[in-house]
Parts: C-alpha cells; sequence; structure tokens
C-alpha cells in the first residue's frame, strides 16, 4: 500500500503529519501559522488558522494542475467584406462562451486567485472532432447555434473558432488562503469547524471534494465547485439548519453529521452526485439525557461520537439507506475527540494526557475495532533532545556493562511502550461495548486511560522530570482522512527506537552481539569440519540408486465439456523421473470414467467463481484452444498443485529463476502475469518455432498492463491504475515457496469495479418499468444482456476477492448518462444515448461494485501518480548503454502525458516526472526505438512529439495526425521503423511513409481486423492480441497456460516439438518485423476464441504489413509486451549479409539497410 499521512495539531497550533511508512512526526510547511484544526483529503489538507481564516494546502506533485480556459469568437458572413465580427442583434457576442449567452473577451478572462499563473497565451484550438481543421481552426455552420463542420460550404453563414489557454495552480505543497467575499456581509462571523469529505460521491468532476465549515455563530456554509482542477472552489453558499451548529464531520460518501449547542445530532439527507449538498435534516438524540454529544466523526457506513462527559459511543446500523442508524454503542475510554479515517479506521485524543491514540482490530466484519494503542512517534523536535540523553545512555552501557531504573517503576506497559485499553472478553452483538439506555449513565470504574501515562513511565539515570514532560506531545487535534491503513499493514507507530525520548523507552539490555559473536563462530566452524570430513570418506562409492522417482497423487474434479456438462471427480497424479545427471522429467496423469470407458490422458490448466479451478494447455490443445479444466476441493489443495505443476514445468525445461531482460511478458484477462522466454528462432526467417510450441509460466503479481525492455526494466499498471515496478523476484502468491524467489517479493494489491445493468422497456400505462417483452434481454443483465446477474447473484471475480463497497450507479459509461444514469434506446440492444427522445422504448443504467483482492509478487509500488499507459523506449542489441538513462512515457488517469526521469538499469523506478502539456487529455503512448513518441488523444486522433533525445527528453512539440476514416483510434505502438495502431472497433493500421525525414508519416494503411492489441518489438516484430465469442475464464491463482512436463516425448502422446533446435553456422540475421497482436475471433476446435496471442508472419523490409498470422496461446489474455525481445536468430552461412563494400554496408533493394543500434530519426 502507498504511504499515506497522518495529520495532528498540538495544543501551539503546529501542524505534523505522520507518515504510514515512517515513524516520526514531521512539522508541516509555513511553520509560522498555527492552525485551531486540520481536516485531510487524500492529496490535500483544508484547516482553520488561529486567525480564524479558511487555509488550504494542495500536495506537491510532478503532474501539475492544470485548467484549461476558452473562449469563442463568433463571425457572420457579410455580402460586401465577407466574414467579419459585425453580427447581427438577435446574434451572440463577438466573443462569448460556449453557449453564447456570456460575453467572454480574451482581455476579460483573468485569474481567479493569486494562486494561479498563466502557463502559455491564448492560441487557436485547431482540431475538431480528432481531425484538424483548414488554417485559421474555423468551423461552419448556418446559423447560430447549429451544428458545425470544419468544412466550408455554400451556405454556411457563421462560423466560429476556439480560442484556449492554460493556467496553472503554483501554490502547491504550502498553505494557501482561500479568498475572500467580495461582499463581507455574505461571511458576518469567522469559521470555527469544517469538514472534507465527499470524494467517494462521484467521479465527475475528477476529484470533486464536499468542504463543509461552521462559524462562530453556529451557521453551516458549503464551499462550491471544489475539485481537483479547482482546488480553491469558487464561493460559499450558506445551508440552512433547524439550530445552531457547533461542529460537524463530512464522511468520504453521503454520511453528514452536525453537533448541536442542545447536543442533539443532525444527519444531513439526499446526498448525492446531483445535489452534493443534500435536501434535509433529520435530528438524533444524544446516547444519554445528561450528557448531550459534544463531538462527532463520520465514515462511510461508521459515525463515532464524544458526549460531554468524555465517553466514546459507536452508532449502530449507519448506511446510505439509513444515515441515522440505529442505536448507540458506548465504548470503552475517555477521549477529547475521535476522528474517523479511510477504511473506517479510527483515531482519538484522550482526555487524561492529549496522548494520540489508534483504534486496532477495525475491520468491515467488526468496524468498532478491539483495543486502543497509544502512538508513541516522537517528533522532529523531540529528536534532537532525545539524541543527547540516549548518547548519555550509551555511554552507561559501555562503561558500567548495565544501567537499570528501579524495579518499581518498571511495569508491563514499558515493554513495548504501548497502552492498551482491552474491551470485554465476548459481546453478543461482536462490538466491545454496551448498548446505550436512556437515563443515567454511569462511568465504567478501573480505565486503564485513567491513570496518567507520566506515572507509568520510566526514568532512566542522569535525566530529569522537566526534560521528560517536554518528550511528551500535547495534541488538540487529529484528521485521518488522508490516512490509509489497511488491516494486514504493519505500523512503526508503537515500537520505540532510539531516537524517541527515554522516558517511554525500556533499557533492559542483553547480551551485545560482540560478546556473542566468538561462540557463535567456533559452532559453524565444527560444524563445516563435520561435513566435509563425512563427504570425503564416502566420495570413492558408488551412487546406489542412478534415477528416483517421486509422485505425488489426489483426487480432484474434471470440467466435462460434453454431455452432461458437469463437474466430475478425478484421481490425478504428478510422476517426476530425475536421472543421475539431475535432469527431472514429469508427467501428469488423470484417471477418469466416461460410459464406462477408462481413459489416461495428459492435461495441462481455467477459473470458476464458485470453485477454486485452473487449466491445463498441450501444444494440441493449444493449437484447438480448447484447454482442459480441474477444480481442487479448496484453495491450498489448488495452490499446492499449482506450486507443484509450476516447479516440475520449469524444472523440466531447465527454466530457474528471474526472467531474462529479452523475455515476453503479457498479462491475462483476469490480471495474472506470464513471461515467456525468447527463443533465436523467433526471429529465423526458414525455422521459426510455432506460436503453440512456446512455454509461458506465471512470474507471480497482478496487473492490467506490462511493458519491458531489454535492459531489464519492466513496468505494471494494475486495474486500479497504480503503478508498479519489477523488482527481480519471481512468484509469490500461491507460489510462495517452493516455485518462489526468498527475496525481492512483496504484498500487492489491486482494486476493480465489477458492473451489472438493470434494464427497463417502457409501457404505455406505467411508464418504464422492469417487465420487459418475452424476447427481452433479463431485467439485470451484464454488459450483453446475454447473462442475468442480479445484485443479490453477482459475486466477486474469484475467490480471492473480496467486496470492498456496496453497489452504486456508475455515471461514467460511454455515451454519458441522465442525471439518475439512465442511458436510453430505441430497443435492445441499440445505440444508447444520455438523453430521452419519443422513440426511446427501452432504457439501462450501470451499477458498479468494487472489490480488493491482496496477494504477493516481485513488485514495488512506484509512485502516487495514478497511470492509464506507459511506454519503455525498446532497444536493439548493441545499442545497451548502462550509463544512459531509459526514456520512459505515461498517461496519467487523467490524460496528462507524463516523461520520467532518471530510470536505469539500477533504479528501474527513476526519481521525478516531467509533465509535457498538450491540449487535451490523451489515452495511450509509445516511444520507438529512435525515440520516437506517438500517442493517441481522447478524440481519437494521433499525435507525433518531435525532437525527443536522451538531452531533451520530453521534446518540443506535438504534431496531429488524422485518424483513418470514420476511426477513432484508441491505441499505438512503435518499433524500430514502423508504426501500427488500433482503433476502437479492432482494426489494425499500418503508418505508411514513415522515414528519418518525415517520420510523421503520409498515410493509414489497415492490416487485419479483429485485434484488441498490438505490441511492436525493438527489431520491428508485431505481436498482439484477439477476441471471439467464448471466453476462457482465467483469473487470479487461474492458469492459462501450455505447461509442457517434460521434456521429451511421453509414451502416451503423440510425438512434441522440440522447442530449442541446434541451428547450423554462425553470424546474426537481418532485422526483420515481428508483429504480435491479442485477436479476437480465432477459430478453435469448439467455438472462436477471444484473447488470443498471435504472431505476424511474413513480416520484412519489402512487405512491412505481413501476409498471415501464427496463432499460439489463448483464450483470455488481454496484455501483450515483446518490447523487450531482442534476440537475433542465427543464419547459414548462405544466409549470411555481403560483406561490406568500401566500408559501406550491404544495401536492400527497395528498403533500407539496418545497423545494430539505434537510428537517429
Amino acid at each position: 500500500m502507498p504511504s499515506s499521512a497522518l495529520w495532528a495539531v498540538d495544543l501551539f497550533g503546529r501542524v505534523f503529519t505522520l507518515s504510514t511508512a515512517g515513524q516520526h512526526w514531521e512539522p508541516c510547511r509555513d511553520a509560522q501559522l498555527e492552525f485551531k484544526r486540520v481536516s485531510a483529503a487524500r492529496d490535500c489538507c483544508w484547516g482553520i488558522a488561529c486567525d480564524h481564516r479558511v487555509y488550504v494546502l494542495v500536495g506537491a506533485s510532478d503532474v501539475p494542475i492544470r485548467c484549461q480556459e476558452e473562449a469563442y469568437e463568433n463571425q457572420r458572413w457579410n455580402p460586401m467584406g465577407g466574414f467579419c465580427e459585425a453580427l447581427l442583434p438577435s446574434d451572440r457576442w463577438p466573443w462569448s462562451d460556449v453557449s453564447g449567452l456570456q460575453q467572454r473577451p480574451l482581455d476579460g478572462v483573468a485569474l481567479p486567485s493569486p494562486h494561479w499563473e498563466w502557463e502559455s497565451d491564448w492560441h487557436v484550438d485547431e482540431n475538431f472532432g480528432g481531425e484538424p481543421t483548414e488554417k485559421g481552426g474555423w468551423t461552419y455552420a448556418i446559423d447560430f447555434p447549429a451544428t458545425y463542420t470544419r468544412d466550408k460550404k455554400w451556405n454556411s453563414c457563421v462560423r466560429r473558432r476556439r480560442w484556449i489557454r492554460y493556467r496553472r495552480y503554483k501554490s502547491q505543497d504550502t498553505w494557501a488562503k482561500i479568498p475572500s467575499e467580495d461582499d463581507p456581509q455574505q461571511l458576518p462571523d469567522p469559521f470555527s469547524d469544517l469538514s472534507v469529505g465527499g470524494w467517494e460521491v462521484t467521479d465527475e468532476p475528477v476529484g470533486r471534494l464536499s468542504v463543509w465549515a461552521v462559524t462562530l455563530q453556529g451557521k453551516v456554509w458549503y464551499r462550491e465547485n471544489v475539485s481537483h482542477h479547482n482546488p480553491e472552489g469558487s464561493s460559499w453558499s450558506l445551508v440552512d439548519t433547524p439550530g445552531d451548529a457547533v461542529q460537524i464531520s463530512c464522511g468520504p460518501h453521503d454520511l453528514l453529521w452536525v453537533t448541536l449547542w442542545e447536543g442533539q445530532a443532525l444527519v444531513r439527507k439526499g446526498i448525492n452526485r446531483n445535489n452534493p449538498k443534500g435536501s434535509s435534516w433529520s435530528t438524533v438524540e444524544p446516547p444519554t439525557s445528561e450528557n448531550g454529544i459534544l463531538h462527532v466523526s463520520t465514515g462511510v457506513c461508521v459515525v463515532w461520537a464524544v458526549t460531554k462527559d468524555r465517553k466514546v459511543w459507536f452508532r449502530r446500523g449507519v448506511n446510505s439507506h439509513n444515515p441515522c442508524g440505529t442505536s448507540w454503542i458506548e465504548m470503552f475510554g475517555e477521549m477529547m475527540m475521535v476522528n474517523v479515517g479511510l477504511n473506517e479506521q479510527v483515531w482519538g485524543i484522550s482526555c487524561v494526557d492529549r496522548a494520540l491514540y489508534f483504534r486496532q482490530g477495525v475491520t468491515q466484519s467488526e468496524l468498532s475495532g478491539k483495543t486502543w494503542k497509544v502512538i508513541v512517534a516522537s517528533r522532529e523536535g523531540d529528536r534532537s533532545l532525545s539524541s543527547s540523553s540516549f548518547g548519555l545512555l550509551s555511554a552507561g552501557c559501555f562503561f558500567g556493562n548495565e544501567v537499570r531504573g528501579t524495579a518499581e517503576s518498571c511495569g508491563p506497559g514499558d515493554m513495548d511502550a504501548s497502552w492498551e485499553v482491552p474491551g470485554p472478553a465476548s459481546s453478543p452483538a461482536g462490538v466491545h461495548g454496551k448498548e446505550s439506555k436512556k437515563g443515567p449513565s454511569h462511568a465504567t470504574a478501573n480505565f486503564p486511560e485513567a491513570t496518567d501515562l507520566s506515572s507509568l513511565t520510566l526514568l532512566p539515570l542522569g535525566l530529569e522530570e522537566p526534560d521528560s514532560a517536554d518528550c511528551h506531545a500535547l495534541w488538540a487535534w487529529v484528521s485521518g482522512g488522508g490516512c490509509a491503513v489497511e488491516a494486514h499493514t504493519t505500523l512503526k507507530w508503537f515500537t520505540t527506537q532510539s531516537g524517541l525520548c527515554p522516558s517511554v523507552q525500556t533499557l533492559s539490555l542483553s547480551i551485545t552481539p560482540a560478546q556473542t559473536a566468538t561462540w557463535r563462530k567456533q559452532i559453524f566452524q565444527q560444524l563445516t569440519e563435520r561435513t566435509k570430513r563425512e563427504l570425503e570418506n564416502f566420495q570413492h562409492y558408488e551412487q546406489a540408486v542412478e534415477q528416483s522417482v517421486w509422485v505425488k497423487t489426489g483426487a480432484l474434479q474434471w470440467w466435462c465439456d460434453w454431455k452432461p456438462h458437469k463437474w466430475m471427480d478425478v484421481h490425478v497424479a504428478l510422476e517426476q523421473l530425475t536421472g543421475h545427471d539431475g535432469a527431472q522429467d514429469s508427467i501428469l496423469f488423470i484417471y477418469y470414467v466416461v460410459h464406462e470407458e477408462k481413459k489416461v490422458t495428459a492435461l495441462v490448466p481455467v477459473f470458476s467463481e464458485a470453485k477454486h479451478s485452473f487449466a491445463l494447455y498441450t501444444p494440441e490443445r493449444t493449437r484447438q484452444r480448447w484447454p482442459v479444466r480441474l477444480a481442487a476441493a479448496t484453495e491450498q489443495d489448488m495452490s499446492d498443485w499449482l506450486t507443484l505443476l509450476n516447479l516440475s514445468c520449469c524444472e523440466s525445461r531447465r527454466v530457474h529463476g528471474r526472467p531474462s531482460p529479452q523475455a515476453i511478458w503479457s498479462v491475462t484477462c483476469k490480471g495474472d502475469v506470464f513471461v515467456s522466454e525468447p527463443d533465436p528462432d523467433l526471429e529465423g526467417p526458414d525455422r521459426r518455432l510455432p506460436c503453440d510450441q512456446m512455454f509461458w509460466r506465471q512470474i507471480g503479481g497482478h496487473l492490467r498492463v506490462v511493458e519491458a525492455n531489454s535492459r531489464g526494466v519492466v513496468w505494471g499498471i494494475g486495474y486500479d491504475h497504480t503503478a508498479w515496478v519489477y523488482t527481480g523476484g519471481y512468484g509469490g502468491g500461491c507460489f510462495q515457496g517452493l516455485a518462489s524467489s526468498t527475496s525481492n517479493v512483496f504484498t500487492q494489491w489491486d482494486v476493480k469495479c465489477v458492473h451489472i445493468y438493470e434494464n427497463q422497456r417502457w409501457n404505455p400505462v406505467t411508464g418504464y418499468t422492469s417487465r420487459g417483452l418475452p424476447t427481452d434481454r433479463y431485467m439485470w443483465s451484464d454488459a450483453t444482456g446475454l447473462q442475468e446477474c442480479t445484485k443479490a447473484s453477482m459475486k466477486p471475480p474469484s475467490l480471492q476477492w473480496t467486496w470492498v463497497s456496496d453497489w452504486f450507479v456508475d455515471f461514467s459509461v460511454p455515451g454519458g448518462t441522465d442525471p439518475e444514469g439512465w442511458q436510453y434506446a430505441s430497443d435492445f440492444p441499440a445505440s444508447y444515448h444520455k438523453y430521452k427522445t419519443m422513440k426511446d422504448f427501452v432504457r439501462r443504467r450501470c451499477w458498479a461494485r468494487k472489490c480488493k483482492l491482496v496477494t504477493s509478487g516481485p513488485w514495488l509500488e512506484v509512485t502516487s501518480v495514478a497511470l492509464r499507459d506507459v511506454s519503455i523506449i525498446p532497444e536493439s542489441p548493441g545499442a545497451h548503454g548502462s550509463g544512459l538513462n531509459i526514456a520512459l512515457w505515461a498517461i496519467s488517469d487523467k490524460g496528462d502525458v507524463l516523461c520520467r526521469l532518471g530510470v536505469s538499469e539500477l533504479n528501474p523506478e527513476g526519481f521525478s516526472w516531467m509533465h509535457v502539456g498538450t491540449d487535451q487529455p490523451f489515452t495511450s503512448v509509445s516511444i520507438g526505438a529512435c525515440y520516437q513518441v506517438w500517442a493517441v488523444a481522447r478524440d481519437g486522433s494521433a499525435f507525433y512529439r518531435s525532437s525527443v533525445s536522451p538531452s531533451r527528453p520530453n521534446g518540443d512539440c506535438w504534431y496531429h495526425i488524422p485518424p483513418p476514416p470514420k476511426q477513432r483510434l484508441k491505441q499505438v505502438s512503435v518499433g524500430h521503423t514502423s508504426v501500427f495502431a488500433l482503433d476502437e472497433n479492432g482494426n489494425l493500421w499500418y503508418r505508411q511513409g514513415v522515414t528519418p525525414s518525415h517520420p510523421q508519416g503520409d498515410s493509414w494503411e489497415h492490416v487485419s481486423n479483429n485485434v484488441r492489441h498490438v505490441s511492436v518489438g525493438p527489431l520491428d516484430q508485431v505481436w498482439g492480441d484477439g477476441d471471439g465469442g467464448w471466453t476462457l475464464p482465467l483469473g487470479a491463482g487461474t492458469w492459462g497456460v501450455w505447461f509442457p512436463l517434460w521434456s521429451s516425448p511421453p509414451p502416451l502422446l503423440s510425438p512434441w516439438t522440440l522447442c530449442h533446435e541446434e541451428g547450423e553456422g554462425t553470424g546474426f540475421s537481418r532485422s526483420l518485423f515481428q508483429v504480435w497482436v491479442i485477436a479476437d475471433k480465432v477459430q478453435g476446435s469448439h467455438s472462436l476464441s477471444r484473447g488470443t496471442v498471435c504472431r505476424r508472419t511474413g513480416v520484412q523490409s519489402l512487405e512491412p504489413k505481413g501476409q498471415g498470422w501464427d496463432y499460439g496461446i489463448g483464450g483470455g489474455w488481454d496484455h501483450l509486451s515483446i518490447r523487450a525481445s531482442a534476440t537475433r536468430a542465427p543464419v547459414s552461412p548462405s544466409q549470411k549479409p555481403a560483406s561490406k563494400q568500401n566500408g559501406q554496408p550491404p544495401s536492400v533493394a527497395g528498403g533500407p539497410w539496418e545497423t545494430p543500434g539505434p537510428v537517429c530519426c
């Protein structure tokens, strides 16, 4: 999990942050400002300073906050002088907004506050719908308003063009004062409290926040239009309340609670994406009539409160449908205030000593947690004091060998510096506490919190009481809105370190390592000599057994692909033979009975939502695209079998350790990562290895995209847009242990959304209803409408995934939606749109639910910037330069183009991002071996970046390249000299005319259809993926690869084609195109296969598009990267290139000659 920060304010108004990966409080910037309270979100923090003014701190990022300003220049045609600014009285303004209703001259557009600066001057946008306009950027229409076109016609009476300018937010990583209102009557009194939340209500606009505040007079205000692109918001709006407010708390979703002076709480109802301020208030009575509510804090589905007698309470039954909850439950402990952060984690400040506590044991199944544990992290100012004091203790240890405190002052709490407040041993409600009852409440006796913590500290020798008091931080406020703590996360906040205050440090000393080093070395030396003697005495004996056989048997279930189409119980046996030379061969047998006929066959790895299953491929099964499916009884059994199969496959093929730098990387549709070691035959035109003979092995981890280059740098992107870098290990997950490396394997996580659709048909009497025609699709279905999917029956993608949210309406579906999320069409299926018309008789709405997977693999999180796409420069043999940086480009999830600096073999993650400005969001990027950068914009057009070089990594400017006619591009891949692109309809295109003098090329030429993904290698190899009607359900913990379990042909099967053959001759062949794709609708023995790995055949200099396809593993593959495979095939003497004449390279008719290194384009 990426590190995040906990925010806190001490009694002196100083703001500190504590990282989840650290153990020291760090002071915030602008130390001269003193704050009363803060409220943090993921990327920013709002606060109220002692001057009662509101400030916001936006975290520094390599991706700038940019906002586009636009204005339209409108003109009308005049018979006398042509187009001019002389408009009719009924026309729009000569300079206006897009609607034409607001006047917007260029010199009248000002910066909203001093925290912004202009990034560039005004310029004309010459891009219209993904295609370039005529000179000047004008678009034409018959009249205002109408449909505009880029071509001028005979009846074009009006025209307009779009002027754009970008402004950049410059006050990052510093406190920025929110501008005051022009009218002082709008805010008659200062603010006393504020809360930030609402970022999970909707994703549109990007990064929208709900900022609520309370004034000293008890009024509630809402900050309008706060989002990622507008961190300050625009203005304050008053929200009426039935009473005077004291404190407010806003959760990440739609929970908003307010405390009143009388002790009651107000709950805001009706908060949604269309109405973030809500519609009405409901009143919640306090837990007891004697003590009203003093403080409240909300999360997604939880509410914590503190009453005036400092008791802590938990609200039961809170959710989006019932924001008021059902009843109060008293929790143990007395706090000044509590705060609910991300993942429903809770922090509190004790009313006894002002210490900061963390609630341990908070999970989705037990939201109330178990115990309070004190945070003992030190502040930066305290470390200098404690370091000098600890130096005295170290000196005492050196001279006296023993420094002890008094026995009376040493207690159990001093051993781990943590103070725990346990709950009761059992509770029928599953919550540690007792339910509130109206009437007098009595304090629980013998609270550990009630004891002064300073009385339990151990005072070491040489320190006085005032120093110990100075080390103890007194906290006034805490905010965990931006602090993400997972259940499996190990925090360093609760353990004492040498830099901490000695008053909370245990001084029990043990034997030092220097004292134990001597006898440890003696024992190790004696054991080594004994082992050597025993081996030498028996070396002259022959081996008793020259060949060993190891067999593992078990019971699994096998999926019968024919009638009756069900799971059948079978027995399996894995037999492994080891020869005297250490070579191992393995055979997997399965015994099953079909119609009383006993068959023995070899199986190889699919996944089911309800079973722990996997699929097995053989070369024959790969050609048929018809794998065999097996299922284990438990997840552990499946993991054991997969580990053994993986180990046996690698042993028989002598594949060990991490993949080579030239490996081919791929990702299945379920996120599993696989690699295939390249063979020189991949480049040989005469003896090319068939794709169905390739050996794939799972590497560990879970990704959506993976990209690599031949210097061993590999990056990946998860479904949640988190960027990961390969650490050099292998295994993890279910392969942890035998088939996994002992180091470089770390915890990895991923979050994705599961979607279902609610379908309705219009009825003349009742309107739209869930009762359709007999021929209609299911009223709750998947996107195709062929499978019934309801909220109750829908399960996570696999058993390794767990739900982390409730169902919510997805408003980001293609085509847009109305305010309630509906899309309309004339019938099922059809083209959906967001506005209802007279001909629309059906409608649908997309529902989504988030699920999370936690696994392990050789991956580390790279940066906090979320990415959509990434591309690493491919390099040819001979072009390696260990001292040179590796060019890496990426697209953020918001569409920003980024260039990574400092990427190398020794530092594959790099050190910072460089932003590359664009006029619109981008979706895909690719960098070629000659530093030629191509990208695809959100409107489907392509762009080329000029002047990119090692000395100028971000290039100079963008050149717009129109897409193929009536197509929208979605992906581009650039090799050594070739450029391939893929459109939204699955068509593969080749860019003609690309030369060093004209890198943009001339035109697009169609290559193939039914392509899902394309990858062009450093030698201009092209691979890709394809689709079809049948999808192999591969998943996390699920294998969909061919595992040849023996290295020689077994007697029970047809002969195998060897993958490695000895070639004749020496030397290297000419660099060839290699185009690999993930293809769709590939014919199999039983149905069409989706997601099949394919290689383009017949690709050469005179035929860059190729001639056909070689089909490999499938289906279920989603992403492929051939960009690291830079091996060249050995050729026979007859294939060697002619020797150089006069120092010049050999020439090829009709094509350029190629060199081992890159050619500067």
